[in-house]
Formats: structure tokens, sequence, C-alpha cells
């Protein structure tokens, strides 16, 4: 499933697409939201955000088309005179002068006004967005101490969404080295230092996974990686998806292991106990 800094970046591309254009024709396939698609026409597309791994289409008039992908839904982008050639079922279409965004395959849709958005079932559960928020470290780090996450293991923890909204497996694994911290670790045993360079890590990691389209990896160990012959689904990671290779930053071979039924990427030296 793509994580928060995909996500974001898919909300950017259907902003580029429709965003401050007004829509002149709406199609739904679920009957709750077709029977609205006519109120659509005439009306601007403010915005388009995400939270977590929820997409927002923000319309001038405050309502806000709610979307999440799960793991088959796609939007695609095209020209109102070529639809896409696809087998997928189409779920939304918004047409605004000419330029079409696509929902397809997704099943978790629905139509909110932005005051009551908040009430939304998942997004109710969700922590702040790091992509579409304003959030500081120091936000990141007083929700580390909240009763019901700092005695957690981070390797459980940075999973949960309502610490952070966006984050996922590849993150959970690159915060960690970065943070040189192990997944055992939970915020209650960390140093007041410790937990300010996690909590800049979870920022700082995600916005440039962000930024650059998935890397995480700095460029030093980038050009390293390269010329060691490293594809791209390893050197854009320090960590993740490297086991058997040294880490850039001590030597030891990365591990592998399973945290929380899922796979995660470590350095047994940087990040010992």
């Amino acid at each position: 499933m793509p994580e928060g800094p995909e996500i974001r970046r898919a909300a950017d591309r259907i902003e580029q697409q429709i965003g401050g254009r007004v829509i002149d024709d709406a199609w739904f396939a679920f009957p709750e939201l077709a029977e609205q698609a006519a109120s659509f026409i005439g009306v601007r597309v403010a915005r388009v955000d995400t939270w977590g791994k929820a997409m927002l289409v923000r319309f001038a008039d405050q309502r806000v088309l709610y979307s999440h992908n799960q793991l088959y839904g796609v939007w695609k982008l095209h020209s109102e005179d070529k639809p896409p050639n696809t087998k997928r079922a189409l779920r939304v279409r918004l047409s605004a002068e000419g330029h079409c965004a696509s929902l397809y395959s997704a099943s978790d849709i629905s139509l909110w006004h932005a005051e009551h958005l908040t009430e939304h079932p998942f997004l109710a559960r969700l922590g702040p967005d790091l992509l579409s928020q304003d959030v500081a470290p120091s936000d990141v780090q007083q929700r580390l101490n909240l009763k019901q996450f700092h005695k957690r293991s981070l390797g459980a923890l940075l999973l949960d969404q309502g610490l952070v909204a966006g984050l996922g497996n590849y993150l959970r694994s690159e915060i960690l080295f970065f943070s040189q911290l192990p997944p055992s670790a939970r915020p209650v045993d960390l140093t007041p230092e410790q937990q300010q360079t996690l909590a800049d890590c979870i920022i700082d990691v995600t916005r440039q996974a962000y930024q650059a389209a998935g890397v995480t990896n700095c460029e030093a160990w980038i050009a390293q990686a390269k010329a060691a012959g490293e594809p791209r689904r390893q050197w854009r990671f320090a960590v993740f998806e490297r086991a058997g290779l040294e880490c850039h930053r001590c030597g030891t071979v990365i591990e592998r292991k399973r945290v929380g039924a899922r796979r995660l990427y470590l350095c047994p030296y940087c990040q010992s106990a």
C-alpha cells in the first residue's frame, strides 16, 4: 500500500489537473453520490490534499470528497476526450474545463462538509498529517509522550496512524535507522534528546520521501550505493530492502526482521538497544 508521501504526490498531480478549475461534469458510481452529481456543475475545485492515506478533494462550496485507495484504488488523469484504456471499475469522474480526474476500483468514497470532516470514522482516529498540516517536531514529541503511546514499542507505534498519519513500513525502518533506535525502544525509555531526534526524523524522513519521490537516503550514501551497483529499490533507502548489505554508516551487515507481522530492516550496531 502506498504511504503518505506517495498519496500526497498523487494529490499534487490531481490538483495540477483540476485544481482551481470549475466542474462541468461529475459522475459517481455509488447511488448516494450519483444523486448529487448535478450539484457539482459550476463549482470550483479549491484544492486537493491528504490526511494520511486518504485523498481529500475540496470544493469551493465547502464540500469535500473523501476517498481511500486501500489496496486497489487508483486515480487516472486524462483529457475529457481520451478516457483511460482500462478494465478497472470506474467509481468517480470529475471533469473540469476539459481536464479529467477518474478514480477506479476504490470502494471507500464519501462526501462531507468541511466542518464535519473530523467526524469521519476513519479520519477521527488519525493523528496529524505531516505533509498537509502544519506539524512541528515539538508537536510530534508531545504526541510521543501521550499516555496511549509512550509505553509502546516504536516498531509497532510508528505504524499506528493515531500517532501521526501517513507513516508506513519503509518509513518506519528509515526513521528508526536515522534516529539510531531499535524497534523495541519505547518513548518512555528515551532521553529528551533522543525523543527530539526521533521527532525530527519522523518529520524530516517523511518530508524527504515526499519531495524526492520516495528517496530517503542521503546523497553521499546514494553515490556509494550506486558505485557498488545497487539497483534503485535499494539505493533509494538507507536500510530498507538492504538486508545482507553493509550499513552505510558503520559497515555492519543490515538485518531483516519481522516486527508487528511486517518486515523491518535495521543495523544491529547503529541501532543497538
